[in-house]
This record gives structure tokens, sequence and C-alpha cells, in this order.
């Protein structure tokens, strides 16, 4: 597998736009149009529900040598040997916690964490609690994140010039507004309904890469 800095294009497989999909041809999709790590996010599932398909999609992530990222259950993640879990800033500070490695994980093949950031302190906080990625966003509004503004290029411009760990634009970013992404200092980003809402997956995966270069 990539090393994390190498990375460029995170993907998801997210419940909310699975179209009666299942849950591991869309990952083969997207590890064979190129995406570089894979998301499971199922906001409305129970654990027992997320269980069995993160371990599917760890065996289809592992064929391709994609990272898996198990969203909101860091235990998912260590159980399955996912790469990396993620949490957003509330979830995190919810858990009364200082640090990640406060979290009480232990085991042979510890998953790194990722956080959610939506302005510069979240993401000197995300690099002070241990965080190994920040995702820079909302970008842009995006129903993935309703009710929430999206944060600007500006906020990019600055993680362009202040962070030095790797980071993704995230947050409605598709193919007609990935150029100002770009030029605003973004090399990495996260996709989620410009990809997944399209019939071929795997295509759309291929375009972004073409574009990340």
């Amino acid at each position: 597998m990539k090393p994390l800095f190498d990375c460029r294009l995170y993907a998801f497989v997210d419940s909310a736009y699975l179209h009666g999909r299942p849950p591991g041809e869309i990952a083969e999709s997207l590890c064979r149009g190129g995406a570089d790590l894979v998301q499971l996010r199922c906001k409305n599932w129970t654990p027992d529900q997320i269980r069995p398909v993160a371990r599917e999609l760890k065996f289809v992530t592992d064929r391709s040598g994609v990272h898996l990222v198990i969203n909101d259950f860091p235990e998912i993640a260590r159980d399955v040997g996912a790469s990396f879990f993620h949490l957003g800033q509330e979830d995190f500070l919810a858990s009364q916690h200082s640090h990640l490695a406060g979290l009480g994980l232990s085991g042979p093949r510890m998953p790194l964490a990722g956080l959610s950031s939506h302005g510069p302190d979240d993401a000197r906080r995300a690099v002070n609690v241990g965080a190994a990625y920040v995702a820079v966003g909302p970008v842009f509004p995006t129903p993935t994140k309703p009710g929430r503004p999206g944060v600007t290029l500006d906020y990019v411009r600055w993680a362009a010039t202040h962070l030095t760990l790797p980071w993704f634009a995230i947050g409605g970013i598709n193919l007609e507004n990935l150029d100002s992404v770009l030029a605003a200092g973004a090399t990495r980003v996260c996709v989620v309904s410009a990809i997944l809402n399209q019939a071929d997956p795997a295509a759309a995966c291929r375009e972004f890469r073409r574009r990340l270069g």
C-alpha cells in the first residue's frame, strides 16, 4: 500500500449513496478506478451491521493494495485490521480524551486516526492530539454535511501554507470545481457523491485520478 503522504484520492462506500448496489461491489469499483483510500461510512447503521461489511471491504481493499478507513468506530477498525479510523472533531471531543492514544485501543495492528476539521483551530487541535491526517472542509456545501456552510477555499489556502501532515480537501468537490481546489493548494481530495452518484464509479475515479496527476 502507498504511504499516506503519497495518497491522492480518498473515496467512500457511503450507505446514503449505495443506490441499491452491494457495498463490496462499490468498493471493488473504487479500487479499480484508482482510489488510494476507501472509507466505510454508515451513519445510520449499528455496529453489528457495519462489522461484516467492514470485513468484506477489508478483503477487497487488501486485494488491491488500498487503505481501508472505518468511520466513527475505532474498535471495528482495529478488529478488521483497517489502516485508519476517522472521527469528527465533535465525536473526539465528546470522548473526554486529550490525545487519540487515550481512546484505549490496543493490539498488534493498531489503526491510525484521521480527524475532520472546519477551520484552523480544528486543524491545530487535530495535529496536537495525534491525528495521522486531517480532512479540511467542507470546502463547499454538501448533502453529506447538511446545515454546515462551506469553509471556502480560504481554509484550503491556509491548510496548504500551514499543515505539514497529510491533509485532504473534502466537501462538495466535483470535476467542475476540482481545478479551483487544486489551485488553492490542495494535492489530496476526498470525494463522495461526485463518484458514488455515477453509474460507473470506477470511471469517475479514473477521471479524478487523471486530474489529480
